[in-house]
């Protein structure tokens, strides 16, 4: 009998064990989608209020601490009940289930992230079959492990989780709400089979020449006679290379073949060239030559390797990743869970968020271990569109315990997740757990000898080092060919967390800690930057959706506004970083402004600053930044630069701005001489005006750098051009000098001229190649001019929107009136005479464009 696979999706109806006020004891509702989770269903039915709106998250809290029991019947025909093999499998159940079979229990789960295969051969019969799922609550449940186990220390949600093998922001975090899902998440599926490929693992290793050699093993599910055949196909299907007739006498069997340089195509990340993905196919048949089973993996070609080594210059070693021997700078961003109900994401949705990624003009993305090992979907766009993943395991700010039946259950959990993704081109680094592991061990003085290579950790106060750097790269060395990480951040070389010169560092001192002013940007910079941030609001539209129609809530204060914004004092913050900058007003429409351009000020910042650090090999003092985060779980107020519906908020635009492949920066510092060092009172004060550009191409460029200065309240300009040579995959610097038509000042009561600095690198036809404009800060400082001669003229197209003034303007965000907004190509946009910007725009409609920009009357 050739083997056979069918989903078991249809037919299933769901009970709350007990009953309650919304399902009744007894009463069974039909499932409407699967995969699914009970908040889903019971938002389908229109049985609980959409936790999303208002305070109404709170209203459905009694769901996550409920049994809930899922069931179907299937039908099995007689050659499924008469196979050699019968397995019920099941991709993935949220958490704690029980799992029946006419009546017979096949299964308990206590993790979210591992798949289990049951063999039913036993319990099947032909004809009519109950399968049963019951959900225990895996908050009350871990509250009993808890119990068990000890409380142990964590930052955000209850304590309970880190003893729950379960997506970890189902708890609530700083950004999302506590909505503890339950049900069966993922695919079940009945298979039948003599004997199948139970796993393929394809090694393929570039050497520096760029030629490679292919491993490929793979194992049966068991012991039999058997005869392979492995082809590699590229991605157009034909076959470059195979091997027939390979005899398998156990349940593992291997491939080897080598390809010179030239014969492959290698795969590289997004703005390097392209993404070739190749195939294995895999047929295995008995000495008769009838199929047994068959199996296709998608693979690539790529040398990738994270780099360390010492720096000239500077104390300390990089953190880069270089791809195919290019050295590469990676600017990205974090990624939560797309959504608090997981089986909403579609392959479709997953691709809206990926490419918003890449038309971002970012190239890795760091799938953050709070949430879950991500859909085969998003690994698979990644690939094909060339972005780097920095993969973590699932543990999340917190000391994790270390008990046996805990590491066995991560084990099991990391083992197969290896297998499932290590395939991915896109995946060039494994880390371990994000922010707090290390860090609370600091700060709480735990056990923590980091020059102890050799100790088990497990009878110390700061147990989970067993799992970080015993455990898991012991998996991750064994199961793939991929870098392992053991925290992140973490410096290495027997330094802690927070050492800028060593491994990768979250930057939390602008919003959290020190709360450092963002222009400080600069010194706070580490060799790669995998966290940093700043919170914006999101657009007004999804602020509205929140607030459900209550216009008594729609101000910022509210307590429905309060409630959609998880971060711990985001009041303070929000103002401590708007008053040291910013003249602000009060309005909702008016808030959600001033926090999205602070935002988009902040990050801009972050990247044009970091990445004048990328100075060449061997002086690639920054090599990275992932801004913390891309997307939300939900409608809320976060550091998203793209919100729950999609909608990009203007930071995203001014981070695509600096990541585009010529940029232009520029810095203004004031310097201070004391011709008498026993006086105070005499000095002069200079303020001097830095120019750099950055070229991520591997060929050097020439340009014309073109220097404008404007004074806000005279007609007065200046304008200097040189031509300059931008180093490949560098950053150069360009011009130093003092600041054009600022005078020197002797007096602190001498205010500065609010002079304007537009910088501009242009080709040789006069096409702009970047651009930056360089403000007098802060800006709550500047007397704005009443009339800029704004002028916002739409093309006949209607899709391209010609921006122009006849004064500078600060952070220009564009919107329409009406529910539907319209996409634009770019946000948060500063002008300057004589350098007119057009924007594109979808779905204008013939609707009068609104603007605002700093200074426009509003406060």
């Amino acid at each position: 009998m050739t083997n056979t696979t069918r989903e078991l999706h249809v037919g299933w109806t769901f009970t709350q064990v007990g009953g309650g006020d919304v399902v009744k004891d007894g009463e069974w509702l039909p499932v409407q989608n699967f995969p699914t989770t009970v908040h889903v269903e019971l938002l389908d039915q229109k049985k609980i209020p959409d936790p999303f709106v208002g305070l109404q998250e709170w209203d459905v809290q009694w769901i996550g601490e409920a049994e809930w029991t899922f069931k179907t019947r299937f039908a099995a025909s007689q050659a499924e009940v008469e196979a050699n093999n019968v397995d019920l499998v099941f991709d993935g159940l949220d958490t704690f289930a029980t799992v029946e079979l006419n009546g017979n229990k096949i299964l308990e789960t206590n993790n979210q992230f591992v798949a289990y295969r049951v063999p039913v051969k036993e319990y099947l019969k032909a004809g009519d079959n109950d399968l049963a799922l019951t959900f225990a609550s895996a908050f009350r449940k871990g509250r009993e492990i808890e119990k068990e186990h000890g409380k142990l220390g964590l930052w955000n949600g209850d304590s309970s989780r880190l003893h729950v093998r379960k997506a970890q922001y189902n708890y609530g975090w700083d950004w999302g709400p506590v909505l503890m899902t339950a049900g069966p998440w993922k695919p079940i599926r009945l298979e039948t089979y003599t004997v199948r490929i139970s796993d393929i693992d394809i090694r393929p290793r570039v050497n520096e020449q760029l030629g490679a050699a292919v491993d490929v093993s793979f194992e049966l599910s068991k012991n039999a006679s058997s005869v392979a055949t492995v082809q590699i196909k590229d991605s157009e299907g034909k076959v470059i290379i195979g091997q027939s007739n390979l005899t398998i006498n156990s349940e593992r069997a291997e491939a080897h073949f080598k390809l010179s340089a030239g014969v492959l195509e290698l795969w590289y990340p997004v703005g390097y060239g392209k993404q070739p993905i190749y195939s294995v196919d895999i047929r295995i048949t008995d000495k008769d030559g009838h199929l047994l089973d068959s199996k296709s993996q998608k693979f690539a070609f790529r040398r990738v390797r994270v780099v360390q080594d010492e720096l000239e210059g500077q104390e300390g070693r990089t953190f880069l990743f270089e791809v195919n021997n290019i050295r590469i700078f990676c600017g990205g961003s974090n990624w939560i869970p797309a959504d608090s109900f997981l089986t909403r994401l579609t392959p479709e949705k997953y691709r809206q968020w990926l490419q918003l990624l890449v038309d971002g003009n970012q190239n890795m993305v760091r799938v953050w271990g709070g949430g879950i090992y991500e859909a085969d979907a998003f690994y698979d766009i990644c690939d094909e569109l060339g972005i780097l993943v920095w993969q973590d395991f699932m543990f999340g700010c917190g000391q994790y315990p270390a008990y046996d039946s805990f590491t066995q259950s991560v084990e099991i959990e990391a083992e197969q997740n290896v297998k499932r993704l290590r395939h991915h081109p896109s995946i060039v680094i494994f880390g371990q757990s994000s922010l707090g592991h290390y860090q609370i061990a600091e700060s709480l003085k735990l056990e923590l000898d980091y020059s102890d290579e050799k100790s088990d950790f497990r009878k110390t106060n700061f147990p989970a080092r067993y799992i970080y750097e015993r455990l898991l790269p012991s998996v991750v060395e064994r199961l793939s060919d991929i870098h392992y990480h053991r925290s992140s951040p973490y410096s290495g070389f027997g330094k802690e967390t927070n050492d800028k010169k060593y491994g990768d560092l979250h930057q939390w001192n602008v919003w959290h800690g020190s709360q450092e002013p963002w222009h400080n940007w600069d010194i706070l910079a580490g060799r790669f930057v995998s966290e940093f941030g700043m919170e914006g609001y999101p657009n007004i539209r999804t602020v509205d959706y929140w607030l459900g129609g209550d216009q008594s809530e729609r101000y910022p204060q509210s307590r429905t506004m309060v409630n959609h914004n998880k971060a711990d004092g985001f009041e303070r913050r929000l103002e401590l970083y708007l008053v040291e900058n910013f003249k602000h007003a009060f309005d909702i429409e008016s808030y959600v402004y001033y926090t999205q351009i602070m935002q988009a000020e902040t990050l801009a910042s972050a990247f044009r600053l970091w990445r004048r650090n990328w100075k060449g090999k061997g002086k690639e003092y920054t090599a990275g930044a992932l801004v913390w985060q891309i997307n939300d779980c939900w409608p809320v107020t976060s550091w998203a630069i793209v919100d729950y519906f999609l909608r990009p908020k203007p930071a995203y635009f001014a981070i695509k701005r600096e990541l585009r492949p010529y940029t232009v920066g520029a810095t203004r510092t004031e310097k201070t001489t004391h011709p008498d060092p026993l006086s105070a009172a005499r000095f002069t004060l200079e303020t001097v005006l830095a120019v750099w550009g950055t070229n991520s191409t591997l060929e050097p460029r020439r340009a014309t750098l073109e220097v404008a200065a404007f004074d806000l309240h005279s007609d007065w300009r200046e304008v200097f051009t040189r031509e300059v040579l931008l180093a490949p995959n560098a950053a150069t610097e360009l011009w130093e000098g003092p600041l054009p038509g600022q005078p020197v000042r002797t007096k602190l009561s001498e205010v500065p001229r609010s002079i304007v600095i537009s910088a501009r690198l242009l080709d040789a036809g006069g096409a702009v190649l970047g651009r930056y404009s360089n403000w007098p800060e802060p800006f709550k400082y500047i007397t704005f001019p009443t009339d800029v001669g704004l002028r916002i003229a739409v093309r006949a197209d209607g899709e391209h929107v010609e921006l122009s003034a006849t004064k500078p303007v600060k952070g220009l965000v564009l919107d329409v009136d009406g529910a539907e907004d319209a996409r634009w190509s770019d946000q948060a946009i500063d002008l300057v005479p004589g350098d007119p910007q057009v924007v594109r725009v979808v779905g204008l409609k013939g609707r009068k464009i609104r603007a605002r920009y700093l200074g426009d009357g509003s406060a």
